[in-house]
């Protein structure tokens, strides 16, 4: 029965991944961070959070609506107010979130049940008057009184203006608590790094059917459907995204998608972020488009070297500034400034949600550096511009910290630059595979100029 929140796509998990555990030890450390806080009260409204607290799933549908919310007071148990009937659902087949014994069972769905009906207001939608924000604080000073909790801080991750406005109207002191949140999920458990193992392996599937799949006439859009329809057919819960990069698209980076028409010798990356069983993937590769020119080459090996330099450093007790000390500057591949270079030369950890703890980037962890420790797993990405400028190169690994270093568990081959596309042959031979797109250059100065 406690597998069914998880969602439909939990197929015999039992010799590879413990939910109950999984459920156990992500209560355990959140509790765990509340205690050695300042807080009296985690109040979150943030679906990742809400998740790693109560082990409850309504829909990717419901990710950015703000309808749902759940508090952990200190030395008690989570409390879940959620939309309209999966409040129902959690009570029949979420059983860790009842704790009603005895007389207490009688009390129906209130009481010491954890799991309750509530709405918050619809990101504004219900109207200001109807008193929706009031009820949301009103539920919540209750909880807390219960706990003589009323007058201590409550850490919140994220909250509406009406809602916030609400809760210290009632007397309660909101302080930021995402800090608490994301420091408990910076280590992953066993069975986290086992999910996130399966849901990058889903991606090694898609990256190979793409492969496959890339030729002159394909557009961006064309392979983002693609990689949904087969992360889905494996299982995944939600694909967040495919980023989908070709040609002169490439440099700079634009992060979306097109219905640009891919063409002979194109450069072209992609990024792709599902989840699997709330699990995240971000991972890029790069390929070229039936050959590639020389100026492609070389971006794709400084890229390379630059992600096999991080990659060797890490190592339980480096830290981040460890790591981007051997990135360049913004300034070497042509930007003003590290806010304006910002997510190109990066790392981010990777679990319920990106980006999590720990964040690599020349702009914060070289004055603000982070400890790395043996559980957590963070993905490194790297970017270099090619010489021509017009193509780029974009790789990245997820990567687990291990005691003796790092495990890499993107495992599609990235140590080299693919050439994606039929081969064509000539009265010659095989055309080059590193070759100029335009073929009088090649003439002229010969292959791969």
């Amino acid at each position: 029965m406690g597998t069914a929140t998880f969602g439909m796509n939990v197929v015999d998990w039992e010799s590879r991944v413990d939910v109950d555990r999984l459920r156990r030890e992500r209560l355990a450390k959140l509790k765990h961070r509340l205690q050695q806080s300042e807080v009296g009260a985690l109040l979150t409204f943030d679906f990742h959070n809400i998740r790693y607290m109560t082990a409850t799933h309504i829909g990717t549908w419901a990710m950015d609506k703000m309808i749902r919310f759940a508090l952990l007071p200190r030395g008690g148990e989570p409390v879940l107010w959620d939309f309209g009937s999966a409040a129902r659902h959690h009570q029949l087949y979420a059983p860790w979130l009842d704790y009603r014994t005895g007389d207490d069972a009688a009390e129906g769905a209130r009481g010491t049940s954890g799991a309750r009906a509530g709405i918050s207001v619809l990101r504004g939608a219900f109207h200001p008057d109807a008193g929706i924000a009031e009820a949301v604080a009103q539920k919540i000073y209750e909880e807390l009184e219960r706990y003589g909790l009323h007058t201590a801080p409550v850490g919140v991750d994220v909250v509406e203006m009406p809602v916030l406005q609400a809760l210290r109207a009632r007397g309660i002191e909101v302080v930021d608590g995402q800090q608490v949140f994301l420091e408990a999920r910076r280590i992953k458990t066993p069975d986290e790094i086992t999910l996130l193992t399966t849901a990058a392996s889903m991606v090694d599937a898609a990256y190979d059917e793409l492969y496959g799949f890339l030729r002159p006439g394909v557009r961006e859009n064309e392979t983002v459907g693609l990689v949904a329809k087969r992360l889905y057919d494996l299982g995944s819960e939600h694909v967040e995204g495919v980023n989908a990069i070709s040609g002169e698209r490439c440099s700079p980076h634009p992060h979306v998608f097109s219905d640009r028409l891919i063409r002979p010798g194109d450069p072209a990356f992609f990024d792709i972020l599902h989840s699997f069983m709330g699990y995240r993937t971000c991972y890029y590769r790069t390929f070229a488009v039936g050959s590639a020119s020389r100026a492609q080459v070389d971006a794709y090996k400084r890229c390379r070297e630059y992600m096999d330099q991080a990659i060797e450093l890490v190592k339980p007790g480096a830290t981040t500034a460890d790591i981007v000390s051997v990135w360049p500057t913004a300034q070497e591949f042509g930007f003003a400034d590290e806010e304006a270079a910002f997510a190109l030369q990066y790392g981010h950890g990777v679990g319920l949600s990106i980006w999590e703890k720990p964040i690599f980037s020349r702009l914060v962890s070289l004055e603000h550096p982070e400890v790395l420790e043996e559980g957590m797993v963070f993905a490194l990405e790297t970017y270099w511009p090619s010489a021509d400028g017009v193509g780029a190169a974009r790789i990245e690994e997820e990567i687990v910290v291990t005691a003796d270093g790092a495990e890499v568990i993107t495992k599609f081959p990235a140590e080299q630059l693919l050439v994606a596309g039929q081969r064509y042959y000539t009265t010659a031979g095989p055309l080059p595979l590193q070759r100029h797109a335009q073929s009088h250059i090649n003439n002229r100065d010969g292959a791969g100029s």
